[in-house]
């Protein structure tokens, strides 16, 4: 009887492992964030943040497949606090911006790098009545 509870207990410990794996994702960077009135959206090429309160990391996964010149353009609104956004590309996580409040950003990037890549809002403060906004664009030729 002793080595059928031995067995049990190993497979029940490893189900919990994988689990626990399986929750973790399979993203670099976790969204954590603590928010009143915040909506956010995110596909392949663009991203938006919008929140009458914010505190926490917001990240974004973007994709550019280099076939056509494009320029990673950003638009950044802060009433007030203080946020950093940063840009992450096989693994460096650099500073890209930072946003205070009372501003009101308008950029360019540059052209993305090619693949996925992350775009991440992080604050240390609270922040109020904020609207960041990510767009891979594509100019005309």
């Amino acid at each position: 009887m002793k080595p059928m509870k031995k067995i049990l207990s190993a497979v029940l410990i490893a189900s919990l492992l994988l689990g626990l794996i399986g929750l973790s994702g399979c993203g670099r960077y976790v969204s954590h964030y603590s928010a009143v009135g915040c909506v956010h959206s995110n596909d392949s090429d663009s991203a938006d943040l919008r929140f009458q309160s914010f505190e926490g990391t917001m990240v974004f996964r973007l994709k550019y497949d280099g076939k056509k010149p494009a320029n990673l353009n950003y638009t950044a609104k802060l009433k007030t606090g203080s946020a950093t956004v940063y840009y992450d590309v096989d693994g460096t996580k650099e500073e890209w911006f930072p946003v205070r409040g009372g501003e009101e950003i308008d950029g360019r990037g540059g052209e993305p790098a090619r693949g996925s890549f992350y775009v991440i809002v992080e604050t240390d403060e609270p922040c109020r009545e904020g609207e960041f906004r990510f767009v891979i664009e594509y100019p005309d030729n």
